[in-house]
């Protein structure tokens, strides 16, 4: 099969960049649509096509470079993200990003935070098997696991998420994309555009021939939106941001609700769990020990903080200070969790 790549361009002439059309075509009906096809692309993109060309999808890695990928159990492949905040040099390539490969079909679990990473993952896909992409689960709304959804959504996958996903994407897509333009870059960001999920569930499993998947769709904790996937063959559980490792964790829900979920979470038995963000495979419930005593340090001291009668803006320099040397990225984080933690819990 093969798929079409197309050289685009800004309407203002520049930034210029290579996409990615996953279209799964035979190379006569490619050749005879790729134009076409580029056109209807580009125009719904606000953006001007250059060149059209089709490549067999076994050949791709041979102009798009491929995202790094382990197998953590037979037929679960995961990426590591780096850590780091989304800027020109990393293309927002942050998530930990995975795929699930049964015997007719491939279910993908995030998609990065742009087309450009989702194309890489695409490809990552590609080098490991030709079966259809049937499912995109997004764990949460957040941008580096969610924007580079439209790609898979055009390889033919029905796009899965949270009953509050839909709602929480339209609510923030114009601030998402403009940030993230602005942070990785017009080129790194060509192309790349939010869609919300064609469906969202509290409960469901999704057949991919020989495994069987589940999703489940979690109370407001990290986010009003987080879902997490569990491969029932292998005992693989995907997080989400439900977990983070050695990555300072990102606040953006309830405080509480997050201890509590994962508190409950942490009485199932599987084999082992992917993180959002660190390193993969995790042992549970053991994997989570560090988040859960970072979460409850910054309860402990922000209720002190507020018994003392510090207001927010003195007692944010302070509280999780005792955490800073456990956890990467801590500046970058640890303030807006204390911040967001002190206005839930200043109501106890």
């Amino acid at each position: 099969m093969f798929d079409i790549l197309i050289t685009v361009c800004a309407l203002a002439g520049a930034p210029c960049a290579e996409r990615l059309l996953p279209s799964g075509l035979p190379e006569v009906v490619c050749s005879a649509e790729a134009k076409a096809r580029a056109s209807d692309w580009a125009k719904a993109h606000d953006l001007n096509v250059q060149t059209s060309d089709c490549v067999q999808q076994m050949d791709l890695s041979d102009r798009i470079d491929a995202l790094e990928v382990q197998q953590i159990a037979a037929g679960v492949f995961v990426h590591q993200g780096a850590y780091g905040v989304p800027d020109s040099e990393n293309g927002g390539d942050l998530a930990n990003l995975g795929f699930i490969v049964g015997d007719e079909a491939v279910a993908v679990i995030d998609a990065g935070t742009t087309r450009a990473v989702a194309e890489q993952l695409y490809v990552a896909i590609r080098a490991q098997t030709d079966l259809p992409i049937h499912y995109l689960i997004l764990s949460h709304m957040h941008p580096d696991h969610s924007l580079g959804a439209e790609l898979f959504h055009e390889a033919g996958a029905e796009v899965l998420g949270h009953p509050n996903l839909g709602q929480a994407l339209a609510n923030r897509a114009e601030s998402y994309e403009r940030a993230l333009a602005r942070l990785i870059g017009p080129e790194g960001f060509l192309g790349t555009r939010l869609i919300g999920p064609d469906r969202q569930v509290e409960q469901t499993k999704l057949d991919l021939g020989g495994r069987s998947l589940l999703v489940e769709a979690h109370p407001f904790a990290h986010t009003e939106t987080d879902v997490t996937v569990l491969d029932q063959k292998t005992g693989i559980w995907f997080m989400g941001d439900l977990v983070f490792a050695e990555h300072t964790p990102a606040l953006d829900g309830t405080i509480l609700g997050w201890q509590q979920l994962i508190a409950k979470l942490s009485k199932r038995d599987v084999k082992g769990i992917v993180p959002g963000h660190g390193p993969v495979p995790l042992p549970w419930p053991e994997g989570a020990a560090p988040m859960r005593a970072y979460l409850a340090a910054i309860t402990e001291e922000t209720r002190r903080a507020i018994a003392d009668g510090l207001p927010m803006s003195t007692a944010v320099r302070k509280i999780g200070e005792s955490q800073r040397e456990h956890w990467k990225l801590f500046d970058e984080f640890n303030t807006r969790n204390a911040t967001t933690a002190y206005q839930e819990l200043e109501w106890e």
